[in-house]
Parts: structure tokens; sequence; C-alpha cells
């Protein structure tokens, strides 16, 4: 049981309502993109629009950015 509530203090949910909606929504234009740039042979766009790709879907699918918790801003409530 301790170990669930330190982990649920230490990772905690900041990222909620149209915040997560657009994320995903990112996430998915990134990975077009990402693909896109792949076939055209342009590897650099390629790995930065996967990266981007990966970090909006992380956030948006464990509702939890990094940066928001370093900012202090919290949109779950939202």
């Amino acid at each position: 049981m301790w170990l669930s509530a330190e982990l649920d203090r230490m990772v905690s949910q900041n990222v909620g309502g149209s915040d997560r909606l657009i994320r995903a929504v990112l996430a998915v234009g990134f990975s077009i993109l990402a693909l896109r740039a792949l076939t055209n042979r342009k590897p650099l766009t390629a790995v930065v629009a996967g990266l981007s790709a990966i970090g909006f879907g992380f956030n948006a699918t464990t509702c939890f950015c990094g940066l928001n918790e370093a900012l202090g801003v919290d949109t779950s409530s939202d």
C-alpha cells in the first residue's frame, strides 16, 4: 500500500480536459509529419517529429507532464 501512495505522490496527474485532447491531436499530427518526413528522406525532421509525437502521446495517455509540474501548472481539473 505504501508503494502505491508513494507513486501517486511522485507522479500525480496534471494534464486533463481540453489540454489532454490537444496533446493527443498533436501526437497524431506529429506522427503523420514523421511518416511523411521518412518517405521524403528527411531523417532529422522525422526524428524530431517522432520524438515530439512520443512526448505528446505520453502526456495524453498518462495525464502527466513534467514541464507542467516544474512550472506548477495543473490542468487536470479542466
